[in-house]
Order: structure tokens, then sequence, then C-alpha cells
């Protein structure tokens, strides 16, 4: 025991020292928080507002119609052309217009669903759609003069709908909507951990085994002591990082809770406090928890035992890496599907199958415990990924007390299964 916590030990505090690990530690929330509000920003600027020239056969799209609906909204301008439509058709740029469309003689009954619009060059969806939203607007507008609908006809239309949501009858507070969001942040959360820790893994592996430190280390550790040891201490790095962004998110949720000054900040932390009052947040940490260190112990193990067994070229790890960063994948697209349906079969056995249940159990355990994730399935979880991450250990280390002191040879999967099974 004392030579693994002298690993863990020296394994942690190499990699917490490091500049990167700072750096990255304070950069991480800062670049995330400009990622959102920056693709947000880019998006809204990115919607051009277009300039459109009708061409009216119908005779329903009145300029008064039009006019009015432009000052509403400015986000496309529609102007109906009455004069020499035959100028914007031959050259729409040359008139102002960024395009233009042709209404046909159409009744009002039955619409049109072939209207075009033409641009000497391609737009958008989201440009175009603005356009596509001011017809259909001025179109209902026809219908109901047709139909003889006054506005309060028409609000009374507008109002009545049905919404249905899901509700669990054994528990009040659950959020079907709330659930889902929080599903996919743990998941998508722990499957960024898998891959970037458990590279590392295999990094420190490569690089030690380039150094010829591992063969000074092996010689007095076993393998299945010094993969265990690596393995909780970059572990520990995960955790700690992990932690001190939680910090910074509770920093920023208690600052904006107690500012009193209003405005968006006031509205997230209050969405915040509606989030959490719908779900089992105990429960909820201490499984994430639980899988996100289960979980990279597991996968790191395997990275492990590919940084020991290839040398210094990059694209031999990636080669051998590839299947177990698949598993990781799939676990993703298994994700989807148990949010999607939570209690499917495919949901029960992808979040107890120690390869994909740290991602999918995290995302079926916001809908509930024990209503929708009964307590045998998820204490079964656990006892299986706990198994898988102790064979997976003494797996690599197996292929890393052979590996690691061998150079100069390309290794497969099957030679590394042989050195995993051989007896001495």
């Amino acid at each position: 025991m004392h030579k693994i916590w002298l690993i863990i030990k020296r394994e942690y505090l190499t990699r917490v020292r490091k500049k990167t690990f700072i750096i990255s530690t304070l950069l991480f929330p800062l670049l995330y928080l400009l990622l959102i509000f920056g693709m947000g920003y880019i998006a809204k600027e990115s919607v051009q507002n277009l300039k459109v020239a009708v061409i009216d056969s119908s005779g329903f799209f009145s300029a008064d119609r039009l006019n009015r609906l432009n000052e509403a909204d400015k986000s496309s301008t529609l102007t109906l052309i009455t004069q020499h439509p035959e100028k914007v058709i031959a050259d729409h740029k040359q008139e102002g217009f960024d395009g233009y469309i042709v209404i046909p003689s159409i009744n009002w009954k039955t619409g049109s669903d072939s209207l075009f619009f033409k641009s000497n060059k391609s737009y958008g969806s989201s440009s175009t759609v603005t356009v596509e939203a001011k017809l259909n607007h001025i179109w209902d507008e026809i219908k109901n003069d047709s139909l003889q609908i006054d506005d309060s006809k028409q609000a009374i239309l507008s109002a009545s709908h049905i919404g249905l949501q899901s509700k669990n009858i054994k528990d009040d507070k659950a959020n079907v909507k709330t659930a889902e969001g929080i599903g996919y942040i743990c998941g998508i959360l722990i499957y960024l951990i898998l891959l970037i820790y458990g590279s590392q893994v295999m990094m420190g592996v490569m690089e030690e085994k380039t150094n010829r430190i591992a063969e000074v280390i092996v010689s007095s550790v076993k393998p299945f002591q010094m993969m265990l040891g690596k393995i909780l201490g970059i572990g520990m790095v995960a955790l700690t990082q992990f932690f001190l962004w939680i910090a910074f998110v509770f920093i920023i949720y208690n600052i904006g809770k107690f500012s009193g000054s209003g405005g968006m900040a006031n509205q997230i932390v209050g969405g915040m406090q509606n989030m959490f009052a719908s779900v089992d947040v105990p429960l909820i940490l201490f499984c994430f928890g639980f899988y996100f260190l289960a979980g990279f112990f597991f996968y790191s193990s395997l990275y492990g035992a590919i940084g020991s067994a290839v040398n210094e070229d990059m694209r031999e790890a990636q080669s051998l890496s590839f299947p177990i960063t698949m598993l990781v994948i799939i676990s993703i697209a298994l994700m989807s599907s148990a949010i999607a349906n939570p209690t499917s079969p495919v949901a029960v056995w992808a979040s107890i199958i120690p390869f994909s249940s740290p991602i999918v159990m995290m995302a079926r355990i916001p809908f509930g415990v024990p209503n929708t994730v009964p307590w045998w399935q998820l204490g079964l979880s656990m006892a299986l990924l706990i198994l898988g991450f102790i064979i997976t250990v003494w797996f690599a280390g197996k292929i890393y007390r052979t590996g690691i002191l061998m150079y100069g040879k390309k290794p497969s999967w099957k030679e590394m299964l042989r050195w995993a099974f051989r007896k001495n």
C-alpha cells in the first residue's frame, strides 16, 4: 500500500504543479462561458435581413399588409411590386433587392407549397425563415378575412391548444424536461472526462517508457500496484480540477443570488433553484462522483495498457486506442436513446454493462430513483463497474509488465491479450 501511495503522490503532484493545469483550470470555465454567449451572438449576427420583392398574381397580397408587417417586424423587408415586375425578374440586384418571390394565382382555401425565393446567390435558412414567417402571417390574415373571423375569434383560436407533459404520479417533484437536461449534462461531462483524462494516462505511460523511467520503477513495484497508483493519481488530478470548476459555478450562483441586481443573473439563479427543487440533488451528486471516478478508472486502465505497449508513434497509439474510444462514443449514442426512453430494455442493459454504464446510468438517474431506476439496477450497475475496474486494472497491469520493456516492435491486440494471460 505504501508503494501505491508513493506512485499516487508522484502522479498527482507532478501534474498539479504544472502551469498547464493551473491555466486550464482557470481558463476552461471562462472559455466555456465565452463559447456559449459567443455562439449565441455569432448566430444572431449571422442572420441577414433581406430585401425581397413580391410579385403578386393572386391579388391577396396588398401593399398595406406588407408595409404594416414590415413596421412591426424589422427582420426582413417585403415590397410589393406593382409596376414593371419584369425589371425585377431580369435584374433584381440592380433594382435594389436581394431576391424576389412570384406568387401565382392561387385559391385562398388551398394556398401554395411551391413558392420560391429566387436570387442570384444562395441564402441560409436562418435568413429566409423570417421571410417565410411573414408570408405565412399575411396568408393567415387573408384566410381570416375570407372566413370573416374577427380579432376576438382569432385570439380564441390562437389561445386554444392542448399541452401534454409527462408527470410521475409517484414523485410529484419529478420534472421530465429538467431530468433530460441534467441527464445530457452529466453524460457529456463524463464522456469528456473519459476521453481527456484517459488519454492523459496513455500519454503519461508512453512518456515514462520513452524516458526509461518505467524500467527502474517496474523492477521494484508489481504491475498491478504501478497501474493502480498511476490511475488513482491522475484520477485525483481530474477530481481536483472538476471540484474547482464546481466551486466556480457555486460562487457565481451565490453572487447572482445575493447581489440583488435583478436582470439576467436573477433569472438564471431562479431557473437553477427551480431545477434543483425538482430533482434529488444529493443522490445525483453522489452517483455522478461514483460514475465519474469508476468510469475513469475503468477506461484509463485500458488506455494505460495501450500506452505501455506502443513506442513514440502517436499514430500507432491512436490506432490501438480506437476500439476503446469507439466504446465511449457508442455510450453517447446509447445515452440519447436512454434519455428518450429511460425504461426501455436498451437503456436498462446499457446502464448496467460496465462499458456504457458510467454515461448511460447518469442519464437515467435524474428521472427518479427508485421509480424509474430501481435500486437493484443501480446497485448491480455499481457492483459490475467496480468488478470491471478491478479486472481491467489487472489486465492492464499484465500488459504493462511486458509492454513497458519492449521497444522497436509494433504490437497488436492479439499479442497484448497473450501478454495479459501469460502465467509468469
